[in-house]
């Protein structure tokens, strides 16, 4: 499964770079997320309670940053288990544009999953991980503009 959007985020690229290596802002912005603890500036331990349809499942997983393109591009990868409704793999790509006085976020992730949440349908699973995109990148630019007004 593949998921592509853009959204423009009223600050600075080099904020929107720093606010997405914030482990208490992504915290926030993660849908369900428990826990993300920072290891190191590349790897991240998340635990993520999610459901889908009539599955709910806890999540424990590690994520990689590739932050070879800084500020301008990078990329994560991860993987995680819910114990016995499967486990899921995925990452994105994330490039930051500036524009004037905002940023254009643009990013395209995949994901693989198994187990019990691979046997509930692609359009169910396509379905929860847009809106899940969508409520991250929605609580980000929130976060965001809170941060600009409070500037």
């Amino acid at each position: 499964m593949e998921l592509n959007d853009e959204i423009i985020i009223n600050a600075p690229k080099d904020r929107v770079y720093a606010a997405l290596n914030d482990p208490e802002v992504l915290k926030q912005c993660i849908p369900g997320c428990e826990d993300l603890i920072k290891h190191s500036d590349t790897e991240l331990e998340a635990k993520v309670v999610l459901k889908v349809g009539p599955v709910k499942a806890r999540f424990s997983g590690d994520v990689v940053l590739d932050q070879t393109g800084a500020p301008d591009a990078f990329s994560l990868s991860g993987q995680g288990s819910g114990g016995p409704a499967g486990h899921a793999k995925g990452g994105a790509d994330v490039t930051l544009t500036e524009d004037g006085d905002t940023t254009v976020l643009r990013y395209t992730a995949k994901a693989e999953i198994g187990g019990k949440l691979a046997q509930l349908g692609s359009r169910l699973i396509q379905g929860t991980a847009k809106k899940l995109a969508a409520k991250f990148f929605k609580s980000f630019a929130e976060v965001m503009n809170e941060d600009a007004t409070a500037a």
